[in-house]
């Protein structure tokens, strides 16, 4: 199959006869086979309805002119193709590369086709690849909606024009769609209360809940969950920053260097957790000696440093399959509406980097 980008869109073409330019038709496939264009079709959209015997003579004259489907005509005619798409926050980051991963091998074995894109957190890119999708007439959309403004309202227009939508890791305000999330406020009290059982009451978050450009509601549990705990949050700890490794990095250097700096951190991402860490070897914090340090997500390397460090972990397979499970399941069912929302529990995994707190400060 040939596959070219144009106007930001992969679009599939059946391949042309090598030797004579000619581009392969279903026209020549039902020659070949002696059939009808009609039964030919068929044998390429609903193989049930055929023999056993009539079946086995169309796909060998496809095999014999190497003929491939031309899918984005089909979806052109239907008004919607057998195809998901698939946005993710960032796909270099651990986190979504697997989700990918999984999402991609549920929904080939489900006979869909993927399509996939980043909106790296940004809601006019988000927009663009939006755009994108509706012209590519994806049947469904799995997306990490972006912070900030969001784009509810073309996401509503592309449901009313026949796309499924399921958001996942993350969803806007009065959004009416399907998610599937990790039930986040518990894990972020489960991580609290671990670190106040060690004594700590001295605990930085590296990033913090903001209503109009980070929504995120581990941050948010953050806050409510401390001051269940009896915890204060200095002033000097409420400093917002972005939600990227190179934004923990700098926030850690800030939170070490304070007169009287946090016992413990916790990273809210594993993406951050890499900033962090690269602050404590620079500046030769020892963990947890000097302070403790606990993260969201459980990457290959968090194991392998010295200390590992203590993380909670995600069920990214199963959010994955779930939400390819729910997808598929509204699109074949034609129940484009359907609303489902589930939260997922995380499990804390201790490997040695939070202990009972110790002061120091960065100079």
């Amino acid at each position: 199959m040939v596959i070219t980008l144009q106007d930001g869109a992969y679009i599939c073409k059946a391949p042309k006869n090598v030797y004579t330019g000619h581009v392969t038709s279903i026209l020549d496939v039902a020659k070949k086979a002696g059939v009808s264009p009609t039964t030919a079709k068929r044998a390429v959209n609903q193989p049930h309805l055929l023999t056993q015997a009539t079946l086995e003579r169309v796909q060998t004259a496809i095999q014999a002119l190497n003929y491939e489907p031309d899918r984005m005509a089909g979806a052109l005619r239907r008004g919607h193709s057998k195809t998901i798409g698939l946005m993710v926050g960032n796909i270099i980051e651990p986190f979504f590369a697997q989700l990918t991963r999984t999402i991609a091998k549920a929904v080939h074995a489900k006979g869909y086709a993927l399509i996939i894109a980043d909106n790296e957190y940004d809601s006019s890119l988000e927009l663009e690849n939006l755009r994108m999708f509706h012209g590519q007439r994806v049947s469904g959309l799995i997306l990490r909606s972006a912070f900030g403004t969001g784009n509810l309202e073309y996401m509503q227009r592309l449901q009313e024009q026949g796309t499924f939508i399921l958001e996942i890791d993350h969803f806007l305000a009065n959004s009416g769609f399907s998610h599937i999330m990790l039930d986040n406020r518990a894990g972020v009290e489960m991580g609290l209360r671990y670190l106040h059982s060690l004594g700590h009451q001295k605990i930085a978050p590296l990033t913090l809940f903001d209503a109009t450009k980070l929504q995120d509601e581990r941050a948010k549990a953050f806050n409510e969950i401390m001051l269940s705990l009896g915890l204060k949050i200095p002033k000097a700890y409420q400093h917002s920053t972005t939600p990227t490794e190179e934004g923990a990095y700098q926030r850690t250097l800030e939170l070490m260097r304070l007169p009287d700096p946090p016992t413990a951190i916790i990273s809210m991402t594993g993406n951050e957790a890499a900033g962090a860490f690269r602050a404590f070897k620079e500046k030769n914090i020892r963990i947890p000696e000097d302070v403790s340090f606990l993260t969201f997500d459980d990457y290959s390397w968090m194991s392998l440093v010295e200390p590992p460090l203590d993380v909670i972990v995600q069920p990214i397979e199963a959010m994955g399959l779930r939400a390819v499970e729910i997808t598929i399941s509204a699109i074949e069912r034609r129940q484009l509406d359907t609303v489902v929302q589930e939260r997922f529990p995380s499990r804390l995994i201790r490997r040695g980097s939070c202990t009972a707190p110790r002061k120091h400060t960065l100079k």
